[in-house]
């Protein structure tokens, strides 16, 4: 009977499985995703994450996009060993965050609200931040010598957080190890690169959902503080 409606009268085609799925072509499947906001060639793009931010920063600066490399390599250190010491990698030289906890807590660490425990690790006599153990793969000659680059290090992300428009950061994981008794987050296990594993001292923990959502949410507002309240927009990728 003509005019005869029910809930699904106005749906699209894409709301079917039989005109939505089975009669589309897999790789022109649309309505994916509803864009957002525009990135301009203009805008400041800062990276960070897991091995993947490596690609998508690349990927910009080919195409002619702005990415911000806040702390970028000493003069004369040869191309060919700048990922080696982790330059030219992201916007600044954090190496690896894997985890939304990781990436809260250095955001804290930048605006103040918390200092890091625990983040100097010794490997054969050699000092390694443990926060970034990667960055320096020979380590340093001291505890203290690691700290003023920690202190250099962290002065730089924050001009970074300043001054960016857009921040990309790429999801990783969800596991991490934990130091017990201050909660200061790692992104490799003690004793992979450096330091020695405690069981007494560390711990595994494996973030769910509602966890990584919150930290993400209080990254915002860390964010947010550190800028003064100047907007910015973060695309999160996987």
């Amino acid at each position: 009977m003509n005019g005869v409606t029910n809930p699904y009268s106005d749906l699209p085609k894409s709301a079917f499985w039989r005109s939505g799925v089975t009669q589309e072509n897999p790789y022109t499947v649309e309505g994916i995703y509803k864009k957002k906001f525009n990135i301009l060639p203009e805008d400041k793009i800062a990276t960070a994450g897991s091995c993947f931010a490596q690609h998508i920063s690349s990927r910009l600066k080919k195409n002619g996009y702005n990415v911000l490399d806040l702390e970028p390599p000493p003069p004369g250190l040869s191309e060919s060993l700048h990922q080696k010491f982790g330059y030219s990698m992201y916007s600044a030289r954090y190496g690896n965050i894997y985890t939304m906890r990781q990436l809260l807590q250095l955001s804290k660490e930048v605006a103040g609200d918390c200092l890091p425990q625990n983040f100097v690790w010794r490997k054969d006599n050699r000092f390694y931040d443990a926060l970034r153990p990667a960055v320096e793969p020979e380590g340093l000659d001291s505890a203290e010598e690691v700290v003023r680059h920690r202190q250099h290090h962290i002065a730089r992300v924050r001009r970074l957080f300043e001054t960016l428009d857009i921040f990309i950061f790429t999801l990783g994981l969800t596991e991490m190890w934990v130091h017990k008794s201050s909660g200061t987050v790692y992104p490799t296990a003690p004793g992979v690169l450096a330091g020695d594993f405690d069981k007494s001292i560390y711990k595994f923990k494996n973030a769910g959902f509602l966890s990584v959502l919150n930290d993400f949410k209080l990254f915002q507002k860390s964010l947010k503080k550190i800028r003064n309240g100047k907007p910015f927009k973060v695309l999160l990728t996987v």
